[in-house]
Formats: structure tokens, C-alpha cells, sequence
């Protein structure tokens, strides 16, 4: 008979199992491509769904992020996650925030409580330009469009650069979220190649002129040179001016995503893209990641041409951002030590991204990994044979959450790579998921160093 202890390890697994076959099921079923899933259906819709023949086709394209479909599971409290890119916001100074939003309430309530302009309120992006200074960029306010979050500011650049089929370069692999809005779009997304020190000039410039010959254009290069998502590398400082060089000569223009700039463990960070051709480059940055992301504010610092189709594109979505989360920013970036803050976000993340690294070389030595130096996300490489979408179930049978590396590309690779955010766990909490990672990997390996075969085939 099994003991108390033990029994309510099974029972706690066994949920966890049936939860993640419900997910499993759900995220497979959803995989039909858009004119097949059209074409299968009647005229009239479904049972389910009486308007589906009336949806538009980049509608049917839109697909829920991996990410997203592993939250209901991964924020289970016996599931250790290991997935989600929640930046851990224990150490806000909460009593201060409290009490400046009290007094902003009190002494500037219709204002902040009533809507406000579609650029963004001004007091806010002049703070903004101080903001960047730390990436060498130089901006002016009126060139900075506040966004709701900068998942919308991809949006809005989406919405004004792509026609459907257009191409969209990104590295590989790339945020899941930016490949979700370039899917929504109908953009063709074409990756390339990346290694320790982020994107390839080399393999860049050959993309490009392939694609000239081709005579497909470009509508822009999307990248997150800093602390990259998922894979946790920096561009360097050599080929930052390069590829600038290579897409000003081409005539693409750049997106530099920006989010976790602030966030090395050692300083502040290289110079910016937009520093080398500002012209060229659409500058986005977030305050999700160095504040709070329930603020949701982002913003995009663009070319003035570009930032005002930005700013008429805001309009047209969300008439204005919300007024009274950028006015608290502005009243907390001009009152209390922010980079002060930002220093303590970058002890604590680098007190987390060693016990990473102490957890992987003890519990998975046969997989291979990257040591960031900043940012929230380690890229690890699974043993030959191991595939990190179909080893998922058992990972979370096991208590552990990760994110497969499928999610991060357009085309179907990185099934052998997984993501593991160790942003918002605690150290110990880090250490455990890495050690249940641990088991499941090495029993993987195991079937395939048996049989020859990966584990699905089984």
C-alpha cells in the first residue's frame, strides 16, 4: 500500500497528466492548414461555429502561441514552469507605488482617468528619451509612438509593411509572438541563421541578394540583438555596424526589438542598431520587463515618416493608450531611483541565470546550452534523436514545464532545442525543475540509445 506521501505524488502527476492531454489534444487539433480547413467546410459554417465561413483568411492563420496554450498547465502550483517569460516583480518598492498613485489620483484625477492623444502623452516619451540613452540612442519625443505594450507596436508595423505573401526576415530562431503577428498578417517568414554571437552578416547578405535575384522584396528584418528570445545571445559588438551596413545598402529596413536591453547582468548594453543608420531602424522598447508588465506600455521610436503612419495606425486601433498607466510611469520614472530599480532587476536575474547554469551541468550534462549574461531565457540543446515537443507530456507528468523550440521558428524546426526561462522561479525552485527536466531527458535518451528511435515512434 502506498504511503500518504506517496500517494499524493501520484495523484498530484496524475492530474498534471490529464490536464496536459487535454492541452495536447487541443494544440494538435488546431494544426490544419487555412485553405485545407477551408475548403472542408461547408458554405455555412459549422455547428460550433455558424460564422466560420465568414471569417477572413488571416482569421483562420491565427493560431495560438505554444507559450499561451501551455499557461493553463505550466501555472499549476505543483507544475515547477520553466516556460513562461513572467519578469518577477517581488522587489517593486510597492508601498512607494501605492502611495504616488494615491496622490496622482487625488491631485490629477481627470486627467489620468480620461483619454488622451494616439502618440501617446508627451510627458511620458520625453521620459522615454532618457529611457534609451542607455542604448546610445538619441530620440526625440515627437518621434516616439506609446503602444500598449510593444506586442502592439509589432502590430501596428505588421499592419502599415505588410501585404499578404510579403517576406519578413527573422532570425532563428525568433520571438513567438512576433512570428504570431507577421502569421496573422500573411507574411512569409524567412529565418536566418544566428550562433553565440547572434545574427549572421554572412548568412544575412546572402539571404538577401537570393531574394533580390528571386525578385521578392523585403519589407523588414525583424531582431532582438540583446539577451535574445529564446536564444538568450548578444549581438555582438563587431557585426552590430555590419548589419546595419547590409540592410542600408539594401534598402530593408530594421525592427530592434528591445525588451530586455537593461537587463545584462554585467551593465548596460551595446549600442543600439537604430545608432549605426537611424534612418533605417524602428526602435521598440517595453516597460513590461523593466517595471511592470501589467501597465502594458510600450513604444516605438521610428523614422519621423514612420512614426506618424505608427501613430495614425494607434488611432484607428485603440484611439489612445491607456492614459492613466502611462502617466503612472512617467510620475515613477520622474520621482523615484529607476535605474536603481533596474540594477536590482539585474542581481536578481543573475542570482537566477546561475542557478540555471549550476542546475544543467548537474542534472542534464548530456544536453548543450548557452550562459547568457543577461535576460531571462537559456537555449538548450537536446541530445541527438530527442524531440522537445513530443517529450512534453512526459516532462510535465514529471512536474516541469519548458517550451519547445518548435515554437520559434515559422517552418517547423527546433524540435531539437527547448526554451528555459529562469526569470521568474526562485533559485531552489529552478533547481528542482531542472532536476525533474533532468529525469525525463535522461530516460529519453535512454529509449533512443535503445531502440534507435525517438520516443513518439514507441
Amino acid at each position: 500500500m502506498l504511503s500518504d506521501s506517496r500517494f499524493i505524488e501520484r495523484d498530484t502527476r496524475e492530474n498534471a497528466a490529464i490536464h496536459f492531454r487535454w492541452w495536447h489534444t487541443f494544440s494538435r487539433s488546431s494544426r490544419k492548414d487555412t485553405m485545407s480547413e477551408r475548403q472542408d467546410l461547408s458554405a455555412h459554417g459549422t455547428r460550433l461555429d455558424p460564422w466560420y465561413s465568414v471569417y477572413a483568411d488571416r482569421a483562420l492563420g491565427m493560431r495560438q502561441s505554444e507559450v499561451r496554450q501551455l499557461f493553463a498547465v505550466a501555472n499549476r502550483p505543483e507544475v515547477v514552469s520553466l516556460a513562461g517569460g513572467m519578469p518577477n516583480i517581488s522587489g517593486l518598492p510597492i508601498d512607494f507605488l501605492s502611495e504616488m498613485i494615491g496622490r496622482l489620483v487625488s491631485e490629477r484625477g481627470t486627467k489620468i482617468l480620461q483619454y488622451g492623444g494616439g502618440q501617446g502623452e508627451e510627458e511620458l516619451r520625453e521620459m522615454i528619451v532618457e529611457v534609451m540613452r542607455p542604448d546610445g540612442v538619441r530620440g526625440h519625443p515627437d518621434d516616439i509612438t506609446v503602444t500598449t505594450g510593444s506586442q502592439q507596436a509589432l502590430d501596428l508595423i505588421s499592419e502599415i509593411f505588410i501585404n499578404p505573401g510579403d517576406v519578413v526576415l527573422a532570425e532563428a530562431p525568433s520571438y513567438v509572438g512576433a512570428l504570431g503577428t507577421f502569421r496573422a498578417y500573411q507574411a512569409n517568414v524567412i529565418h536566418v541563421g544566428m550562433d553565440e554571437h547572434g545574427l549572421i552578416p554572412e548568412n544575412l547578405e546572402e539571404t538577401i541578394r537570393e531574394l533580390e535575384k528571386a525578385g521578392r522584396p523585403i519589407k523588414f528584418l525583424y531582431t532582438i540583438p540583446n539577451f535574445h528570445n529564446p536564444a538568450g545571445v548578444v549581438l555582438s559588438a563587431e557585426r552590430r555596424p555590419i548589419i546595419a551596413e547590409i540592410c542600408k545598402r539594401h534598402h530593408v529596413l530594421i525592427v530592434e526589438d528591445n525588451p530586455y536591453g537593461l537587463l545584462g547582468f554585467n551593465g548596460d548594453p551595446l549600442p543600439s542598431l537604430q545608432t549605426f543608420n537611424p534612418d533605417g531602424v524602428v526602435y521598440l522598447g517595453s516597460f513590461s520587463k523593466t517595471f511592470a508588465p501589467g501597465f502594458r506600455v510600450g513604444w516605438a521610436y521610428a523614422p519621423p515618416a514612420v512614426s506618424a503612419r505608427i501613430t495614425l495606425a494607434n488611432e484607428n486601433a485603440i484611439l489612445c493608450p491607456t492614459t492613466f498607466g502611462q502617466l503612472v510611469i512617467a510620475e515613477y520614472l520622474r520621482t523615484y531611483d529607476w535605474y536603481d530599480q533596474i540594477e536590482k532587476y539585474r542581481a536578481q536575474y543573475a542570482e537566477r541565470g546561475a542557478a540555471m547554469q549550476d542546475a544543467l551541468e548537474r542534472y542534464m550534462p548530456m544536453c548543450t546550452w548557452n550562459k547568457p549574461v543577461g535576460g531571462f531565457y537559456t537555449w538548450v540543446g537536446l541530445p541527438e534523436g530527442l524531440d522537445a515537443k513530443d517529450m512534453l507530456p512526459r516532462a510535465v507528468t514529471n512536474l516541469v514545464a519548458y517550451v519547445s523550440g518548435t515554437a520559434f521558428y515559422a517552418d517547423g524546426q527546433g524540435g531539437d532545442h527547448m526554451r528555459l526561462s529562469f526569470c521568474y522561479p526562485t533559485p531552489e525552485e529552478i533547481t528542482e525543475g531542472v532536476r525533474r527536466l533532468g529525469e525525463v531527458v535522461s530516460a529519453e535518451a535512454e529509449l533512443v540509445d535503445m531502440f534507435g528511435i525517438g520516443s513518439d515512434q514507441n
